[in-house]
């Protein structure tokens, strides 16, 4: 299970350099083009533009797997081991919650643009909405796997 998790990251982080790698290729080139040659390619605006999205979704999940995200932990370095370990739990099952907002909202966004076409590129504009539900899901399923690992923890009576 573990060499599927790694897997998986290294997957993300290699779409992840592919994309960045990619927008600034796009970028760089349509301000040579302008700036140079005084013409620019149109479709390259809303590509970056789809890229960016799908970018910044990915590493919220690459963030999260590495529990690198912002935390606050003025009060929860004064609790108790065992207390901290119920609020980890507590915390996680109302992310839980807010993944499956995220996930059934962008859905429904996703269905709803899937036939709104770009009007350059004329690709998707659900596409941006699709980075959102595959991030909630992904991000879903690693917080359900730390809270079995939790709730197996405090079954247990391990404190670290």
């Amino acid at each position: 299970m573990k060499a599927l998790a790694q897997f998986v990251e290294k997957a993300i982080e290699t779409i992840c350099v592919i994309i960045l790698a990619t927008m600034s290729v796009l970028v760089f080139l349509n301000v040579v083009l302008r700036y140079g040659f005084n013409s620019s390619i149109n479709i390259t605006e809303e590509v970056s533009r789809y890229m960016f999205v799908w970018l910044a979704f990915l590493g919220a999940i690459l963030a999260f797997n590495e529990n690198q995200h912002v935390s606050v932990t003025v009060f929860v370095e004064k609790l108790s081991p065992s207390a901290k370990k119920l609020l980890h739990l507590i915390t996680d099952v109302i992310m839980l919650f807010c993944c499956y907002l995220i996930v059934d909202g962008s859905w429904i966004q996703f269905n709803l643009n899937l036939n709104n076409l770009a009007p350059i590129s004329g690709l998707p504009q659900g596409i941006t909405y699709l980075a959102s539900t595959v991030a909630g899901f992904s991000i879903g399923i690693l917080i359900l796997a730390r809270i079995a690992t939790n709730i197996a923890a405090l079954v247990k009576g391990e404190t670290k």
